[in-house]
């Protein structure tokens, strides 16, 4: 769900609440490109603001959450960074219901001179926008410094967002009602239109509510939220503009966040005030505060989509390779093919030789018998060369291809198990959750020559994650590995000789490591960590995956072979199916 301007009313009052308003601008960071973090420090406490401009979840509320940031700030950070820096906040404000919100901030610009400094936030799905202005003098209208996103004639030609113009708010229909003012008389005068669907018209003729309010209202007032507006009459309309009045109190007063999840716990809505419209549909749950519930709503998402962003080119890059190795592997197989008629030559040489005592020079062709087959064949000759130069190149050839076959068989060997370990790092990529997985991805793709750059510098990497924990039923630990790298460690250096080891069969996926106690690991805690690994691994949406499992003494790593690559015997397999709700339940 969008955020609505009724909801970033309860926002905007709750960042003034805060103490905000005097506070200074202590940090600023860019995690993703469409996201912006402002700490404000002010009364003992440090706020941080985050506001994002991204289509799915464009808003503006305070967050718990510490994303990770990228080494090298973007250009729009660091121009923020400039204008903002330790600048002084005068007013968080709203423009009446709109999505649109205005930070201003007292600073000091580059020559000494104080200037107000604007920061407008546009929440407009895909047409959001940070745009940071600036007022040199009073009386002179905000001209904009820059913005997230630069709109161009070719991009509007209505209304353009370039460094120097003159900034103009958003055109905004004042005809409509706003719901902390408007009277009974209003709300009949615009509601009753014969007609139309009167969910619809509510929030068409009411500024900055969501569709989910206008159906709540419709829910309240005639129990139908498809109710046409030729049904507001008398008692309903009574009961309509209750409803409003009670709605106004909320927004003044707060007190009634609730989100709405399905049985499966995914989010699904939001609003100021409850919702009952759905029943027993969705699972109705109160959060104590407006920028609590957006943090929760769209933090994990933001998070996700993040990782997702840094992690594109890393992805890319295996893809291509993955394609560059199966297009080299299917050309170097068709050319083993070939190889394996290299008896044929053999034989030919031998008639040849067998027969050269009948030949004449300058002959094109031998027909003779093969005393392998006993069957009458012909042999293409060369007529410029003699009998046993024929019979030499036939030879020759022979060994060129017996050759080939040999370094075919190794080439095509070495390719599959690099396919193997990029299949595995494309694996372990696909489902990092962090910065810090990523990164140590791409450090294991430097030190192995796939990313360019050598090592990464010194402080410059991000502390790598700890392997995922999960305690089993009966209480034995188990570790997941991350990628390729923690494979290794868990495997070969953190884990004894009992303890029990697994992985997918044949399938990318994480080392798993069970904790023997006492030299022993039980059964249930094997099908619970085979659940583990299968989840953990590209076959996470299969079912009856299968699970190799032994104890790590069995485990070896040979000589030169790539991370996360082992051999192990004394082995079982077990099939089980992918669970969600163990790795839920684990230390991530």
């Amino acid at each position: 769900m969008a955020l609505d301007g009724a909801f970033l009313h309860c926002i905007v009052k709750e960042l003034a609440d805060m103490g905000l308003v005097g506070g200074r601008v202590d940090k600023i960071h860019q995690p993703s490109k469409d996201e912006i973090v402002l700490a404000l420090r002010g009364g003992g406490k440090t706020v941080r603001i985050l506001i994002s401009a991204a289509s799915d979840r464009a808003g503006i509320y305070a967050t718990e959450r510490r994303a990770e940031n990228p080494a090298a700030p973007p250009m729009f950070c660091m121009l923020l960074r400039k204008h903002l820096g330790s600048g002084k906040l005068l007013d968080i404000a709203q423009d009446g219901l709109e999505r649109i919100v205005n930070f201003d901030f007292e600073c000091v610009n580059e020559i000494g001179d104080t200037v107000l400094n604007r920061l407008t936030v546009e929440l407009m799905g895909r047409y959001s926008n940070i745009i940071l202005m600036t007022k040199r003098a009073e009386g002179e209208p905000f001209r904009v410094t820059d913005s997230l996103r630069r709109v161009t004639d070719e991009v509007s030609s209505v209304r353009r967002i370039l460094p120097g113009i003159v900034y103009e708010v958003p055109p905004r229909d004042l005809s409509r009602l706003n719901l902390l003012t408007c009277t009974a008389d209003d709300v009949k005068r615009e509601l009753c239109v014969s007609g139309q669907r009167l969910s619809r018209l509510i929030v068409n003729r009411f500024e900055g509510v969501s569709p989910l309010f206008g159906r709540e209202c419709c829910y309240y007032a005639l129990r139908d939220t498809e109710a046409v507006s030729d049904s507001l009459d008398g008692d309903r309309l009574d009961r309509l503009m209750f409803f409003i009045k009670k709605a106004r109190g909320y927004l003044t007063d707060g007190g009634g966040y609730t989100v709405l999840k399905t049985a499966g716990g995914a989010y699904k809505e939001f609003c100021f005030m409850p919702v009952e419209q759905y029943g027993a549909q969705l699972i109705s749950v109160p959060v104590p505060t407006a920028n609590a519930l957006l943090d929760s709503f769209y933090g994990l998402k933001a998070e996700n989509e993040r990782v997702k962003q840094r992690s594109a080119a890393l992805l890319k890059t295996l893809l291509s390779s993955c394609e560059r190795i199966s297009r080299k592997l299917g050309v170097q197989r068709q050319e083993l093919e070939g190889c394996l008629k290299r008896e044929e030559f053999r034989v030919c040489g031998d008639i040849i030789s067998a027969n050269i005592y009948r030949m004449e020079k300058g002959a094109d062709k031998l027909t003779a018998e093969n005393y392998y087959t006993g069957e009458t064949v012909t042999v293409e000759l060369d007529p410029k060369l003699s009998p046993s130069q024929n019979a030499q190149k036939y030879y020759a050839q022979y060994r060129r291809m017996e050759t080939a076959e040999k370094m075919l068989t190794k080439l095509i060997s070495d390719g599959e198990k690099e396919l193997t370990y990029i299949e595995s790092v494309f694996d372990a990529a696909s489902r990092a959750g962090s910065d810090a997985e990523i990164s140590e991805i791409r450090e294991e793709l430097r030190q192995n020559g796939y990313l360019k750059g050598g090592l990464a510098k010194k402080g410059a990497s991000v502390k790598p994650k700890a392997p995922i924990h999960f305690v089993t039923d009966d209480g034995y630990d188990v570790y997941v590995g991350r990628n390729n790298l923690q494979n290794d460690r868990l495997t070969l250096k953190e884990s004894r000789g009992d303890d029990m080891w697994l992985h997918t069969k044949d399938i990318p996926g994480s080392h798993v490591i069970i904790k023997a106690k006492d030299g022993e690991v039980s059964d249930n805690a094997i099908l619970q960590a085979a659940s583990l690994a299968a989840y953990c691994s590209k076959a996470q949406n299969s079912t009856k995956v299968p699970v190799d499992y032994t104890r790590v003494k069995y485990v070896k790593k040979p000589g030169g072979a790539k991370p996360g690559m082992v051999i192990f015997s004394n082995n079982y397999t077990v099939l089980v199916d992918p669970d969600a709700e163990a790795f839920a339940r684990a230390e991530t």
